[in-house]
């Protein structure tokens, strides 16, 4: 952290994020175990503690949890601008973004409204029950499609997609900076494409050196290790190299490697090296709560989803054996708050709803869906390409 772009506040808020999070506390009982240690002399103390550390791979660890903060967390600039100018510095295509939100949730409500059904409702105990045992019985992570169909609402067949991508891309299309005038005056002209929003972007010069990993003549996992070229001229070479950054266990390295493509038998151990994750005891409880409030309560999203997966996944030859899988994972997802904490550094601003009976009062405002994200059509597919 010598770098003198980063300031005293983004520094202290890294320090804060660390004190905060579960590798601190981790690191002190790892420094207590080290200092238990008989060898351990009182004149080498720090010096010990230090080498314990790094030798048990902490260095390694704290490292990854460093690089992670600064990836979500771009660095500040001095003075420091409000957070909807941070995340959004145009004043039109913030706007844009605010009239689209509302499109979206007003188009729920409606629905909700036709249908005279809830956003959220607590599901009977009769049916808890029979959600958790035929969790149990499949001894899977949620229960099968065909489940799921005899116990949704009576209304499922009227459910319909809030909006799809095309929707999406009409209102890009239809994006005009204020400031920017067309063709219809003398001396100017209509950009190049659909989408008429004049933005700065690289040259052909500068996307060719940010993607020199891409090259032609760059070796690339999933293509050069082909079926018709004899894999020993490149796969075994890959991963062989794959095997010594997954040792190294630290995510810049794996992000720089992932960039030639990842072998299949690796990308999903990368892809946690890259991301910062590990897998404990409490992200398994945590992942228990989370299918324990899916028993408890039943959403909207809930058919959006189901309904999704049958318009998108079933109707795929290649992803239908998937069907009961994507129920299971966005089942959980969509009661996932740490989504959440995405809306941090976007754009975007997660839908709002009102507990019954306390309408336009802010403090009975909560986040719906509970992750902040709203199913439309085509989503389910996101889950196949995780």
């Amino acid at each position: 952290m010598g770098d003198s772009n980063y300031s005293k506040a983004y520094i202290q808020a890294l320090i804060d994020e660390l004190k905060t999070s579960k590798i601190y506390t981790d690191l002190q009982c790892a420094a207590q175990v080290d200092l238990a240690k008989p060898t351990l002399r009182l004149s080498e103390l720090k010096k010990g503690v230090l080498n314990g550390l790094v030798n048990s791979g902490w260095d390694r660890k704290l490292r990854n949890a460093i690089y992670r903060f600064l990836q979500t967390n771009p660095k500040l600039q001095a003075p420091t601008p409000p957070p909807e100018h941070l995340k959004e510095p145009l004043v039109y295509l913030r706007k844009a973004q605010q009239s689209w939100e509302k499109r979206i949730l007003k188009s729920l409500n409606s629905m909700c409204t036709e249908l005279n059904i809830p956003l959220a409702r607590k599901r009977p105990e009769k049916d808890q029950k029979e959600w958790a045992q035929k969790w149990t019985e499949l001894g899977i992570d949620g229960p099968d499609v065909d489940f799921i169909w005899r116990t949704c609402n009576k209304y499922l067949s009227q459910i319909r997609p809030v909006y799809a991508p095309k929707d999406f891309l009409e209102v890009i299309i239809g994006l005009q900076n204020p400031n920017y005038h067309g063709s219809d005056t003398p001396g100017f002209y209509h950009l190049w494409g659909i989408v008429q929003v004049p933005l700065k972007v690289k040259d052909i010069d500068e996307l060719r050196l940010q993607y020199s990993d891409m090259s032609i003549n760059q070796c690339q996992s999933g293509i050069d290790d082909a079926q018709d070229i004899p894999s020993e001229l490149f796969e075994q070479e890959r991963v062989k190299l794959g095997k010594k950054v997954i040792s190294a266990n630290h995510g810049p390295l794996a992000q720089e490697f992932s960039k030639k493509g990842c072998p299949t038998s690796m990308r999903a151990t990368l892809w946690c090296q890259i991301l910062a994750i590990e897998v404990d005891e409490i992200d398994i409880l945590y992942y228990e709560q989370l299918k324990t409030n899916v028993l408890q309560h039943e959403l909207l999203v809930d058919s959006l989803l189901y309904k999704d997966v049958k318009l998108t996944a079933t109707n795929d030859d290649q992803y239908f054996v998937f069907e009961d899988f994507l129920y299971q994972v966005l089942l959980p997802f969509s009661r996932d708050t740490h989504v959440l904490k995405h809306f941090d550094y976007n754009s975007a601003s997660p839908p709002k709803s009102y507990i019954r009976g306390r309408l336009g009062m802010e403090e009975f405002a909560v986040n719906y869906p509970p992750n902040g994200v709203i199913p439309f059509h085509g989503f389910a597919m996101y889950g196949m390409y995780r």
